[in-house]
């Protein structure tokens, strides 16, 4: 059925990388399909915004991400996946590693809806609304 599929993990989101990981995890043992699992850490926007944080912040967030992403593949997730982590705005992200891993599945978490949520649009929403690929949204 598919032989590639990304997972689009929040890791701040504990509970929602769970349901994430199960539901991701037995799509991809079902289908025998390659795990790609991508986590995007927000643009520090406004340069005075990314001075604030002094240094190399942005590479440092980067790399403290990759390392708990593995930890979270080795903990939570339980088969062999490989990592992507990316720095920008999160649904454009996830929509390009899947275009350039040739994905054909996407796996995205989604919050229970809010008002401002129909206004303007959660990150899975936007995924949904716009990726090629199929996209299986969990709650």
């Amino acid at each position: 059925m598919y032989s590639k599929i990304l997972l689009a993990v929040d890791l701040n989101d504990t509970s929602g990388a769970a349901r994430i990981a199960e539901y991701g995890g037995k799509l991809a043992r079902m289908c025998g399909a390659e795990v790609h699992v991508v986590s995007v850490v927000p643009a520090m926007g406004f340069a005075l915004v990314g001075s604030a944080f002094g240094g190399d912040f942005a590479g440092t967030m980067m790399e403290e991400t990759r390392t708990n992403m593995h930890k979270w593949i080795d903990e939570v997730l339980g088969i062999e996946a490989h990592v992507h982590v990316d720095q920008g705005t999160v649904y454009d992200k996830i929509i390009r590693t899947a275009e350039d891993i040739g994905a054909e599945a996407i796996v995205v978490g989604a919050h229970r809806p809010e008002l401002r949520d129909y206004l303007v649009g959660p990150n899975a929403a936007r995924v949904v609304r716009h990726a090629k690929q199929s996209v299986l949204v969990v709650r």
